[in-house]
C-alpha cells in the first residue's frame, strides 16, 4: 500500500530510542524524510547507526533539549518548516503524589506537555498558512486511565489529550489535521524502569518487573513498531478524515470486566 509520503519532511521529537525512534525508521521506510530531535548525543548516533543497518539514508538531526524555554522556537528557525510533525519527547516520571516533589513535577511538564504545545505553536501556523500539515502527539493511555501511583503523567496525558481535541477539532478550517495516539505501556528502557518501580513497591523486588506484565492484553507489553505503524497510517493523506481524535492503543483493555 502506498500511503503517498515520499519526500515528505517528517519531524519527530524524543527520536533517538523507543516509540519515536521506531516512528522515524517507519516513517523512512515509506520514503519521507524524518529528523530526529533528541538531547542525548549518543542516543542520537544509535539511532543514525539504526537508519545505516536497516539500508536508509542517514537523516537530519538535531540535538536539543525541549524543555528549555525557547528551544521550540530555536528549532523551528533551524528546520524551516515541515510537512508532519509528531511530539513524542518527554519521561514523565511515576509516583504518586507524595513521590513527586514540585520541581520533579514543573521539569517532566515542561519537556512533554509545555514541549508539545509550544511545538504545536511553532510549526502549526505554517501548516496553516499552506493549508496543508499533520501532527501526531503520542500521548500516553495513563490520560484515559488515570492512577494515582502515576499521577504526574496521567494528569500531563489528560491535559494534552484536551489540547489535541481541542486544536484538532479547528485545525481543519486551514487544512492541517491534528491528532493523538494513546498508546499502552510500550516496552522501552524507559518503560522498564516504571515497572521495575512498581516491582519494588508492590513485589519488595526491582527484579520482579517481568512479573507485572502478565496484567497486560495478551500477557505482555505494546512493541514499539505496533504504535509506530499506526502513527504513520495515520499521518498519511489516506487518513484524511482524522483529526481532533485521540486513539487508544490498549489491547481493549479499557472494557475489559476486570478493569471495571
Amino acid at each position: 500500500m502506498d500511503l503517498k509520503l515520499k519526500d515528505q519532511r517528517v519531524l519527530v521529537t524524543g527520536a533517538s530510542r523507543g516509540i519515536g525512534l521506531t516512528i522515524a525508521l517507519a516513517f523512512a521506510r515509506e520514503g519521507a524524510k524524518p529528523i530526529l530531535v533528541a538531547r542525548n548525543q549518543a542516543n542520537l548516533d544509535k539511532a543514525l547507526a539504526r537508519f545505516a543497518q536497516a539500508g536508509h539514508a542517514a537523516p537530519q538531526t538535531v540535538l536539543l533539549d525541549l524543555g528549555v524555554s525557547g528551544s521550540s522556537e530555536a528549532l523551528g528557525a533551524q528546520v524551516g518548516e515541515v510537512d508532519i510533525l509528531v511530539n513524542n519527547a518527554g519521561a514523565i516520571p511515576g509516583g504518586d503524589i507524595e513521590a513527586v516533589g514540585e520541581a520533579r513535577w514543573r521539569e517532566a511538564w515542561e519537556l512533554k506537555v509545555l514541549g508539545y504545545i509550544n511545538m504545536t505553536r511553532v510549526f502549526l501556523p505554517a501548516m496553516q498558512k499552506r493549508g496543508r500539515g499533520v501532527i501526531c502527539n503520542i500521548i500516553g493511555l495513563a490520560g484515559a486511565m488515570p492512577r494515582a501511583d502515576y499521577i504526574c503523567g496521567s494528569t500531563g496525558n489528560a491535559a494534552l489529550m484536551a489540547f489535541t481535541h481541542a486544536i484538532g477539532g479547528d485545525s481543519l478550517k486551514q487544512g492541517v489535521r491534528v491528532f493523538g495516539i494513546n498508546p499502552a505501556p510500550t516496552r522501552s528502557d524507559r518503560m522498564q524502569g516504571l515497572l521495575e518501580q512498581q516491582a519494588t513497591k508492590l513485589l519488595g523486588d526491582a527484579q520482579r518487573w517481568r512479573e507485572l506484565t502478565g496484567r497486560y492484553p495478551m500477557g505482555r507489553l505494546a512493541e514499539p513498531d505496533e504504535i509506530a505503524e499506526l502513527a504513520v497510517f495515520c499521518s498519511s493523506p489516506l487518513c484524511s478524515y482524522l483529526s481532533g481524535s485521540v486513539i487508544n492503543v490498549e489491547g481493549g483493555q479499557m472494557y475489559a470486566t476486570s478493569a471495571k
